[in-house]
């Protein structure tokens, strides 16, 4: 088997369900070694305490896990309250979780570890736009940067021109863009509408642990979506199988200046500098033979 790979996980948990998916994936990901959890946005302890009870039900209480921002750097929080918390009695999950304690928590695995860290972040880039921010040494740390984030093409018709993430908070988005992390890999909203499944076929295929809290967590989903995106989880098996998709190099640029575009990620490849890469299509079959082989 291949060498393991150190990775620390970003994430919004409890809104969008796909990031508890992925979690379920990186959990049972065998050369995966996940080396903290840590929560961004609305309410961080709640949805902490959602990430620890993924954990704990795939038998991995070893996982740290801390909370952090809870409030965009400048913009409106534009999602309070992680829904799905409401399941959080039916299941065991840690209640000990140091508040605001994140951002340290990133630095000093980072600087523990030189050029071995894989950050994914799969949220608004709040946490890694005010980790960046804090310590400057910290992008030249990392082995490599991966992000479920923003638009770049138009491959999909009628996708959103902004994603959720990059929205979120745009200006911690720019931070992250600009920031000299090589190699600095985005994955769309254009490619990941392409891995979808209804929520019946979820029901059906998430059986076991820790996928049978996941699917349960996903029924508040299901109140308002039919069906899951795997957007972060497509993002999470690039890192250990990134033959599912291709890509392409360039440059990515957030919008600021404009209040009705302000999130939205510009991609240009006729630069001279191509410090960012981006997932330009994805085999949706060969994803989901691989994300179930690994969960099971």
């Amino acid at each position: 088997m291949a060498d393991k790979i150190k990775v620390l996980f970003d994430t919004d948990i409890g809104s969008d369900i796909d990031d508890a998916v992925c979690l379920a994936y990186l959990l049972r990901q065998p050369r995966c070694e996940l080396m903290g959890v840590t929560t961004v946005t609305g309410e961080p302890v709640k949805r902490a305490m959602l990430a620890s009870a993924v954990c704990q039900a795939a038998g991995r209480d070893d996982v740290p896990i801390h909370p952090g921002t809870e409030d965009p750097l400048i913009m409106p929080i534009r999602q309070a309250v992680p829904q799905q918390a409401e399941r959080l009695s039916k299941w065991p999950h840690r209640k000990d979780l140091m508040p605001n304690s994140a951002i340290e928590f990133m630095r000093q695995v980072i600087h523990a570890h030189p050029n071995e860290i894989t950050l994914l972040a799969v949220g608004p880039m709040t946490n890694v736009g005010l980790l960046f921010a804090a310590d400057p040494k910290i992008p030249s740390l990392l082995k490599q940067l991966v992000l479920m984030c923003g638009v770049f093409t138009t491959q999909i018709p009628h996708s959103p021109h902004r994603e959720w993430n990059a929205w979120g908070d745009a200006h911690a988005t720019a931070i992250v863009y600009a920031a000299p992390v090589k190699p600095h890999l985005s994955v769309g909203l254009d490619v990941t509408l392409q891995c979808r499944m209804m929520a019946d076929e979820v029901r059906k295929r998430f059986k076991a642990p820790p996928l049978n809290v996941v699917v349960d967590l996903a029924e508040v989903w299901f109140r308002r979506a039919d069906r899951i995106t795997f957007h972060d989880p497509l993002a999470a098996t690039l890192i250990f199988e990134p033959d599912i998709c291709q890509y392409a190099e360039g440059k990515v640029d957030v919008e600021l200046a404009s209040p009705r575009l302000r999130g939205m990620t510009h991609w240009r490849t006729n630069t001279r500098d191509k410090p960012h890469k981006i997932a330009l299509h994805v085999d949706p079959t060969r994803f989901f033979d691989h994300y179930f082989a690994v969960t099971g």
